[in-house]
């Protein structure tokens, strides 16, 4: 079966070659990726240019900074592959990733996968490791230590299946990835073994930046519930929380990095209950 890789770019000159090289090298040939570029302003789109002519078929697409779902949406009308394939421009894989990814799809044993295997490419940074730590994931990967066998966010789904409800949705921006999921009705399975790479917020401007997108989002409860999330991001308890964790982390940076973070949380919401448009 053919795979069809489909990456969203927004401004992703810094990431975009690491990760077009590193799915050049994939075990599994019968691969065609598709760049669709989402408004960048930077060079973003000239070194994809570069890479075209490399080992596979790499497409490039454009649009209006419209957020990632719709990029994914647009590129999923031009992709030949039965099974499609979600990744970032700051992720990177292991050969056998793209292999190990859909083969439960090729064995009729699922109809979309996910990967457990998400590792931190950048886990030396500081600041990325206070990511880690305010998340509470587990040393050196992406997620919790117990996580679940099946995932709202599918990595890798049969072009079938996301024809089939239309797509990811428009509109929610940060919350598009498990819209797949809701309008499915069934959730991504497992895929063992298919690592691969995700870097973590670098420095203190990307942490403000992506707490300030991550904030931008409807809550449970509404008011009640973005009210709560605006009492947590609130400077005395960012204090006492980031000192706190700062010590029993044994990372002094994290006091910086929690307030910060939390200071981005705090703007996001508040920008998103005053304007109603979420991040994209």
């Amino acid at each position: 079966m053919k795979v069809t890789v489909i990456i969203p770019t927004y401004n992703e000159e810094e990431t975009i070659n690491k990760c077009l090289e590193s799915l050049c090298e994939q075990t599994y040939k019968k691969i065609e990726v598709i760049v669709v570029d989402d408004g960048s302003i930077d060079n973003t789109l000239s070194i994809v240019g570069d890479l075209r002519f490399k080992k596979y078929d790499l497409r490039i697409f454009e649009q209006k900074h419209k957020g990632p779902g719709e990029a994914r949406n647009l590129g999923a009308t031009h992709a030949k592959g039965e099974i499609l394939v979600f990744v970032d421009a700051d992720m990177t894989f292991e050969r056998d990733f793209i292999e190990k990814l859909v083969a439960p799809i090729i064995r009729g044993n699922a109809s979309g996968t996910w990967s457990r295997e998400e590792y931190v490419s950048n886990w030396e940074n500081v600041w990325a490791l206070c990511w880690n730590i305010n998340e509470g994931w587990e040393e050196r990967k992406r997620h919790p230590k117990n996580y679940p066998p099946t995932q709202k966010v599918f990595r890798a789904l049969l072009k079938s299946e996301f024809d089939k409800v239309g797509g990811f949705e428009l509109g929610g921006y940060y919350t598009d990835d498990w819209s797949l999921s809701q309008k499915l009705g069934y959730e991504a399975v497992a895929a063992p073994d298919a690592k691969f790479y995700h870097a973590n917020p670098s420095n203190l401007s990307e942490v403000f930046n992506h707490a300030h997108w991550v904030a931008k989002r409807e809550y449970k409860l509404g008011i009640l519930g973005a009210t709560f999330a605006l009492f947590r991001a609130s400077l005395p308890v960012s204090l006492v929380v980031g000192l706190v964790k700062s010590i029993l982390n044994k990372t002094p940076h994290f006091l910086i990095f929690k307030i910060v973070y939390d200071f981005g949380i705090f703007i996001g919401i508040l920008e998103y209950r005053m304007t109603g448009r979420g991040a994209k």
